[in-house]
């Protein structure tokens, strides 16, 4: 059964309090004209702060595992730079997070969420890569007892890509971007490990470069739910970061994981494996087929791109911005072979 989680009715007895304060200023500064602009400013300051704090929407796709998902836009104020999806799997004795959006204000509005759901405490923190979509509301979870688990190479490449991704988030994402940075993992993971929930195990594995050189997957052994990050893209265009070839071989490897369905990095909350993996897979073939064809023909990059894949183009949500990235990074790979 699917359900999803709507913002409470009701805050907290403190912001309760700080809220009736400010609209019984507001009702004074009105019927006596005084202070009527700061009071109306009171109210809506302290308004806004709640409303900033509301949960967000959470889909629960099987029993204790709840999914956030992402729109399919470019990071704005608007969504908060949570573009992909996240994930909350909740335990006997405690709660695993998997991905924690773009900005530590959507990491806020996720403890929120978690905290609507259960009164168990966050003890894992998961990163599936180091795209700044999955990474940058960590902050919100940096207190002690909570590990960051991700791949051996998260570390590195948030260190090497961390200045772009926090200038670049900035000028997109504004205000909630504010506070953002990067928290490197406690735990890394070099091939596969298990972490416990409480009766509930969850099983991480490293693989090698595909959609980057950082890639984790999280599959919850009690439900077979598996959490793919960006190795799966559904509906969205695959984004080539890594290697092509690499992540061809890894899509065979995923295909034998005992799942039932799989939370794709962007796409639908659940979808059921491992046919999620179909269109995915044939895009990426069409990629190497027809770059590996205009490298053999002594074709140029810039007049490769509309000639590679071109039957693929009305089949995915932005082609035409990450189509063009995906034949350069492609083409520069095979030309070596």
């Amino acid at each position: 059964m699917r359900t999803r989680l709507e913002p409470p009715n009701r805050c907290t007895k403190t912001v309760c309090v700080r809220v009736e304060s400010a609209r019984r200023l507001t009702s004074i500064g009105i019927r006596t004209g005084r202070h009527r602009y700061l009071a109306l400013m009171a109210f809506l300051v302290v308004c806004t702060t709640v409303a900033a704090t509301e949960p967000l929407r959470l889909e629960e796709v099987v029993e204790g595992v709840h999914v956030y998902t992402g729109p399919h836009e470019d990071a704005t104020p608007g969504n908060l730079g949570a573009i992909g999806n996240a994930g909350v799997v909740i335990g006997r004795d405690s709660v695993a997070v998997i991905d924690t959006g773009g900005s530590p204000e959507f990491g806020r509005r996720l403890r929120a969420s978690i905290a609507a759901l259960t009164d168990l405490p966050v003890a894992w923190v998961i990163i599936t890569h180091a795209h700044p979509d999955h990474v940058f509301g960590s902050s919100a979870f940096d207190e002690d007892g909570i590990s960051f688990v991700g791949h051996r190479k998260l570390a590195r490449a948030l260190a090497t890509r961390s200045p772009f991704y926090l200038d670049a988030f900035k000028r997109l994402v504004g205000p909630a971007f504010d506070g953002a940075r990067v928290i490197a993992p406690s735990m890394e993971v070099s091939a596969e490990t298990r972490i416990d929930l409480g009766d509930r195990a969850l099983v991480l594995t490293a693989w090698r470069t595909a959609h980057t050189d950082n890639d984790l997957t999280v599959l919850d052994v009690r439900t077979g739910t598996l959490f793919a990050g960006d190795l799966v893209f559904v509906d969205r265009l695959p984004v080539v970061d890594g290697s092509l070839k690499g992540w061809l071989e890894v899509i065979s490897e995923l295909r034998r994981l005992p799942a039932s369905h799989v939370v794709p990095g962007h796409g639908p909350a659940s979808v059921p494996w491992p046919g999620a993996l179909d269109s995915q897979e044939r895009y990426l073939r069409a990629l190497l087929r027809d770059v590996r064809r205009e490298i053999a023909g002594g074709g140029r990059i810039e007049s490769a791109i509309g000639r590679v894949a071109p039957e693929e183009r009305d089949r995915w949500i932005a082609f035409d911005e990450n189509h063009p990235r995906n034949v350069i990074a492609s083409f520069t790979e095979l030309e070596w072979e």
